[in-house]
């Protein structure tokens, strides 16, 4: 799958502006050159503020994080989740140490590290309730399973679907391309 398509099928909610982060998987063959086609992205998407990184990659998978700066940014200042960030070892407000303190333990470690959900815009009571009871017993799962209010989940469930399913055809008819489906900040 081409990192166009990839971005188009896993992170429409994100080029939307409706989502501060998405990660997804891409299987990179071979003699493919994921870097070359992450710059390229890059080139297209962060005039319209977004940036695209490669997180972690292991033989012929790559794991990529792409995130809105502004959104991200918004989420760092939060003072509910800067003092959850920062008991877990984040410097306070800056977009680019966090970033890359979250790329390395993901690259450390098998399993994500928790707060990743808040760099992918769950809400934090959703990130601590999953924690707190060990994914278990959420009251309803779709892009994240939802702890806090079941009702208000469910809706940007529907509203991410729906963005993605609006995004996938316009995009594979042909009528937009990616940077066209790009929200710009």
């Amino acid at each position: 799958m081409c990192i166009e398509s990839a971005l188009i099928e896993h992170c429409s909610p994100t080029l939307a502006s409706l989502k501060v982060g998405s990660l997804f998987c891409l299987m990179t063959p071979a003699g493919h050159d994921l870097q070359a086609q992450i710059l390229a992205a890059n080139a297209q998407l962060s005039a319209k503020g977004l940036t695209l990184l490669l997180a972690k990659q292991h033989e012929d998978r790559a794991l990529c994080y792409l995130y809105r700066a502004s959104q991200l940014q918004s989420m760092l200042r939060d003072p509910d989740n800067a003092a959850f960030l920062r008991c877990r070892g984040y410097a306070e407000g800056d977009e680019h140490s966090s970033v890359q303190m979250l790329c390395d333990r993901i690259r450390m470690n098998d399993a994500f590290p928790h707060e990743v959900g808040l760099f992918l815009g769950y809400p934090l009571g959703d990130v601590i309730g999953f924690i707190e009871n060990k994914g278990r017993n959420c009251l309803c799962c779709g892009c994240w399973k939802a702890y806090t209010d079941a009702c208000a989940a469910r809706k940007l469930f529907a509203r991410f679907n729906k963005c993605t399913e609006v995004y996938r055809r316009l995009y594979r008819s042909g009528s937009k391309t990616l940077s066209q489906l790009t929200v710009a900040a």
